[in-house]
């Protein structure tokens, strides 16, 4: 999602029900992920592993989330090494020592879950391994602060402390959001403590939390496809996503594989 000021943005609580319906969209987009994640190999293209996507999603009765979504071609957003999210899938082929960042989501009955994970594709390189470690870890760390009573903000400073501390940057001008009965809905979620991120952390919220790290630095651009975004000085980029549940007694990932 490309960040942008919102002023007082009115956030959507979810019940039980919707809950569940957005807890078993979140199950088939893990088992998705899971699926294209054993595909994922030298010699295959994004196109095949994108056809793989949307075959899982609608063998468990889901709508891919992104195909047709404001003229998205695709199930699935496939980017490789310098691209950073929004790749489209097509005749590409993964080469050895690639890093590869899927990213999809999945509806059931109107209600959406959305996760990425970004996969090596054959042996990669120290840095691109230490780059995808401190990905997971600031995701972790992000999830950790999702919290009743904590705010935006606090995400984000937890993303932003977490990705310094590994030697690695936040991307800041695109950003986590809120998930439901739309694909993107309020609020939105930087990964680094932004002033403007001011939302306090309610029972029901979902939060679709995406840190993006750069191996360089932190500036992207968009391609002229009008979709994918890369970094501006080609170094190599990770994206991970978990759809979020905040909950009383703590947060719950909605994406994770059981």
């Amino acid at each position: 999602m490309i960040r942008h000021r919102s002023a007082a943005p009115v956030v959507p609580i979810k019940t039980e029900a919707e809950i569940a319906y957005m807890r078993r969209a979140g199950q088939i987009v893990a088992l998705a992920l899971k699926k294209i994640g054993e595909s994922v190999r030298p010699g295959i293209t994004t196109g095949e592993l994108d056809a793989h996507a949307e075959q899982t999603i609608r063998a468990f009765g889901a709508t891919p989330s992104f195909l047709g979504y404001r003229g998205y071609p695709a199930t699935a957003c496939i980017s490789i090494n310098e691209e950073v999210v929004h790749g489209i899938p097509g005749r590409r082929v993964l080469n050895a020592g690639d890093l590869v960042s899927i990213d999809l989501g999945a509806i059931v009955k109107g209600w959406h879950a959305d996760a990425a994970y970004t996969f090596p594709v054959g042996e990669v390189s120290d840095l691109a391994r230490r780059l995808m470690d401190a990905g997971q870890g600031a995701l972790q760390a992000a999830i950790e602060a999702a919290r009743v009573g904590k705010t935006t903000r606090d995400i984000g400073y937890a993303v932003e402390q977490y990705t310094r501390a590994q030697g690695f940057t936040v991307v800041r001008d695109l950003c986590g959001h809120g998930v439901g009965q739309r694909l993107h809905e309020e609020p939105q979620v930087p990964n680094y403590p932004s002033r403007d991120a001011k939302v306090v952390l309610k029972p029901g919220m979902t939060l679709a939390i995406e840190p993006m790290l750069n191996a360089g630095g932190a500036r992207v651009r968009m391609l002229d496809d009008g979709w994918s975004f890369v970094t501006l000085d080609n170094s190599l980029s990770v994206h991970y996503e978990h759809t979020v549940l905040i909950r009383e007694d703590g947060p719950e990932i909605l994406t994770r594989h059981k």
